[in-house]
C-alpha cells in the first residue's frame, strides 16, 4: 500500500514537499510517480522516477519548480514543490508501476491522495 501525505494549504510562491511512503518493498524495477487531480478535470501526470537508476521525467508545467527523489533506505519518495501557483491546487497521489510511462492506467497501485491548495 502507498501513502501520501505533506498537503497543505499554502500561498502562491511557497513550497511543499510531499511523501509518499510503501508497506512493502519497493523493487528496483518499479516506477514510483506523482499525479494530481483538480476538481472537474483528468488525473494528470506530475513527475515520475525509475527506482533503480533515480532517472526522472517531469511534466511541462512543473519542469524546474518541482523535484522528485527517493530514499530506497527508508523505501520513501518525495516531491518538494517550489513556487507554487494556484493551478498546482489539486489532491495529489502517487503510484507505482513498471513502465516508463505518464499514462495513470500504466499504474497498478496507488495510494490516498493528499490535498494541496495554492492561494492566490
Amino acid at each position: 500500500q502507498l501513502q501520501a501525505s505533506g498537503g497543505g494549504l499554502v500561498q502562491a510562491g511557497s513550497s511543499l514537499r510531499l511523501s509518499c511512503s510503501g508497506s512493502g518493498r519497493i523493487y528496483s524495477s518499479a516506477v514510483m510517480a506523482w499525479f494530481r487531480q483538480a476538481p472537474g478535470k483528468e488525473r494528470e501526470f506530475v513527475a515520475l522516477i525509475r527506482w533503480s537508476t533515480s532517472r526522472t521525467l517531469y511534466a511541462d508545467s512543473v519542469k524546474g519548480r518541482f523535484t522528485i527523489s527517493k530514499d530506497g533506505a527508508q523505501n520513501m519518495m518525495s516531491l518538494q514543490m517550489s513556487n507554487l501557483e494556484p493551478e498546482d491546487t489539486a489532491v495529489y497521489y502517487c503510484a507505482r508501476g513498471i513502465q516508463w510511462s505518464s499514462q495513470p492506467a500504466d499504474y497498478n497501485y496507488w495510494g490516498k491522495g493528499t490535498q494541496v491548495t495554492v492561494s492566490s
